[in-house]
C-alpha cells in the first residue's frame, strides 16, 4: 500500500507544473511522501522513493511517448517501453535521496530529526540528475513553484536550491503536524517565511529607459514537412514573406530553430538576400539553420545573425570580434553552435548499431557535432544576446557559463512540434521563464509551432503566440542592467554545498563502519 500511495503522490505532483500550475499540490504530495518515508526501513525507503519518482516522471514527461510514437516510427508498445525505461532511470534519483535519508537515521545524533537531511539529499540528487549521462534536469521540483511567492528566492539561490527550500519547508511542516520538535521546526518555517518576504524587496537589476522593438515569426510548419526536399523553397519563402512588413519598424527579428530547412552553404542566395534587406533597414535578423563545415565534415545546429550586427542602439563601445562586420558572410564568427545535444534526436549513442534497429534512431538531422560549452554572445544590432537552442534552456549551469554582466538578453529557439499537443511545450516555456528570473534578463522564446513568447526579467509573459498558429509577434522589450546574486555566485554555492554533502556522507559511512567494528 505504501508503494501505491507514494506512486499516486508522485503522479499528482505533475499538477503543480504547467499547464496546470497548481503549485500547492507539490507541497501536499511531498508531505504525503515524507509521511510514507518517516518510519520506513532503508530498503522500503528506496522503493517508496522509486515509486514516487515513477509516478512523478511517468505523468510529467509523458510527452516523450508522443515524439517517439508519432515521429520515431516506433510501435505503441515499444514507445511506451522506452518511456518507462527513461522514467525508471530518473526515478533512481528520488530513490537515492530517500535511501540516504533513512540510512542516516540509525545514527543517534540524527535519530529524532533525520528527515531534515532529506532536503540536502534531494538537492544533491537533482544536481546529479542535471549532469549524469548528459543530464536531464526537466521537471526539477523548483519549476513547480514558478507562480508561487517563493519564486522571489530564485534570483538569489536559483531553481535547484529552490527545490531544497520546498522540501525543507515540507519536512518542517510535517514535524510540526506530528508534534515532534515543534519549536525547532516552527523556527525553521518562520525563518524560511521571513527570507521569502525579504526577498520580495531588493531590486537586483534595473530596466533601461529606452526599449528595443522585437518581432518573432512563428511558421507553424508541420514536423513531417520540415525536411521534405520538395518543401524547402516553400518554407523559406513563407518565412521571407511573413517578415517583409517587419524590417522597417523593428530593431531585432527572430526566426526559430532550424527555420531554414537547407544547409547553410546551400542557402547562401536566400541568406544574402535577407542580410541585405535587414542591413538596408538597420535591423538584425537571427535565424536557426543547419551548418555543414566541409573541413571537419561536421553538422551543427546553428544560430546566425543577418543584417546589422554592430550599432550604437544599446552600447556605444565597439565589440572586438568580427561581429563588427555589418554584413553576414558564411564564415562569420557571429554565430552560435548548439552544445547540449538531445540524445537520439541530435546524436545517437553507438549509432553504427542503433540506427539499424528502428526509424527512431535514424531520424533526419540526428548526427550533429557539439559546439563549445562557452561561446561569445551573439551581437545583433548592438544587442548582446546569450542564446540557447531547445533543450539547452533546461541547463542553468550552461546558461550561467555564457551570461555576463554585458549580456543584454537571453534567447531560446525551439521546435516543439515534436511534442504535439502535450504538456511538454508548456513545461518548456516555464523553464525559459525560470532562466529569465535567475539571471535578471528578458528572455525571447521563438518556436516553430508555439509557444512563442516574450518574457520579462521577472519571468512574466509580456506577449505570446498560441500553439499551432502561423503568426508574428511584435512588441517592445526593456533590457536590463546589473546582475542577480545567483548570476554572480549561485553556482559556486551549489558546488560548495554538493561537495559538503559528499564529504558528510563519506565521514558518516566511515564512522558507521568503524562503530560496527
Amino acid at each position: 500500500m505504501s508503494l501505491f500511495i507514494s506512486f499516486i503522490a508522485g503522479l499528482l505532483t505533475v499538477l503543480a507544473y504547467a499547464p496546470y500550475s497548481i503549485w500547492p499540490v507539490a507541497w501536499l504530495c511531498l508531505l504525503v511522501f515524507i509521511q510514507q518515508l518517516n518510519n520506513a526501513t532503508t530498503k522500503q525507503a528506496w522503493w517508496r522513493g522509486f515509486s514516487f519518482g515513477l509516478g512523478w516522471f511517468s505523468a510529467g514527461i509523458s510527452w516523450v511517448h508522443v515524439s517517439i510514437e508519432q515521429f520515431g516510427g516506433m510501435p505503441l508498445i515499444a514507445s511506451l517501453t522506452l518511456m518507462l525505461l527513461l522514467c525508471a532511470y530518473l526515478s533512481l534519483f528520488p530513490a537515492l535521496a530517500a535511501w540516504l535519508t533513512q540510512r542516516i537515521k540509525p545514527l543517534r545524533i540524527f535519530a529524532n530529526y533525520h528527515l531534515l537531511l532529506l532536503p540536502l539529499f534531494w538537492f544533491a540528487s537533482e544536481f546529479l540528475r542535471a549532469r549524469l549521462l548528459t543530464g536531464f534536469p526537466w521537471l526539477s521540483l523548483g519549476y513547480s513553484q514558478i507562480d508561487s511567492p517563493f519564486v522571489a528566492l530564485v534570483p538569489i539561490v536559483g531553481e535547484t536550491l529552490l527545490s531544497l527550500f520546498v522540501v525543507l519547508a515540507c519536512v518542517a511542516i510535517y514535524y510540526v503536524l506530528i508534534n515532534q520538535r515543534r519549536l525547532i521546526n516552527a523556527t525553521i518555517l518562520g525563518a524560511l517565511a521571513l527570507l521569502t518576504i525579504i526577498s520580495q524587496f531588493p531590486v537586483w537589476v534595473e530596466q533601461t529607459q529606452q526599449p528595443i522593438s522585437v518581432a518573432m515569426v512563428q511558421g507553424n510548419i508541420e514536423q513531417s514537412l520540415r525536411w521534405d526536399k520538395d518543401r524547402e523553397d516553400i518554407i523559406i519563402k513563407q518565412y521571407i514573406e511573413d517578415t517583409q512588413s517587419l524590417y522597417q519598424d523593428h530593431d531585432l527579428i527572430i526566426w526559430p530553430e532550424a527555420a531554414i530547412p537547407r544547409l547553410e552553404p546551400l542557402a547562401q542566395p536566400y541568406l544574402q538576400r535577407v542580410d541585405s534587406k535587414a542591413s538596408d533597414t538597420n535591423t538584425a535578423l537571427i535565424t536557426g539553420i543547419i551548418n555543414y563545415e566541409v573541413n571537419s565534415r561536421s553538422f551543427f545546429n546553428t544560430l546566425i545573425v543577418l543584417g546589422q550586427a554592430q550599432s550604437s542602439l544599446v552600447h556605444d563601445d565597439p565589440i572586438s570580434t568580427d561581429a563588427n562586420q555589418s554584413n553576414y558572410y558564411a564564415s562569420n564568427r557571429n554565430r552560435y553552435n548548439k552544445h547540449h545535444l538531445l540524445p537520439i534526436g541530435e546524436f545517437v549513442p553507438f549509432e553504427s548499431i542503433m540506427r539499424k534497429i528502428a526509424p527512431l534512431f535514424d531520424l533526419p538531422m540526428s548526427s550533429f557535432s557539439r559546439g563549445d560549452y562557452v561561446q561569445t554572445n551573439l551581437v545583433a544590432n548592438g544587442i548582446r544576446i546569450a542564446p540557447l537552442i531547445c533543450f539547452e534552456v533546461a541547463f542553468s549551469q550552461q546558461t550561467a557559463a555564457n551570461v555576463s554582466n554585458t549580456t543584454d538578453l537571453l534567447l531560446t529557439v525551439s521546435n516543439d512540434a515534436w511534442f504535439g499537443d502535450s504538456h511538454g511545450p508548456h513545461q518548456h516555456l516555464d523553464i525559459a521563464r525560470m532562466r529569465a528570473i535567475e539571471f535578471g534578463r528578458p528572455m525571447l522564446r521563438s518556436t516553430n509551432n508555439g509557444i512563442t513568447a516574450v518574457i520579462d526579467h521577472h519571468g512574466d509573459i509580456v506577449e505570446s503566440i498560441p500553439q499551432f498558429e502561423q503568426a508574428t509577434l511584435s512588441t517592445k522589450v526593456h533590457l536590463t542592467t546589473g546582475e542577480t546574486p545567483f548570476s554572480q555566485w549561485g553556482y559556486l554555492i551549489e558546488r560548495i554545498l554538493v561537495s559538503l554533502i559528499f564529504v558528510f556522507l563519506i565521514i558518516t559511512f566511515i564512522y558507521t563502519k568503524l562503530r560496527r567494528k
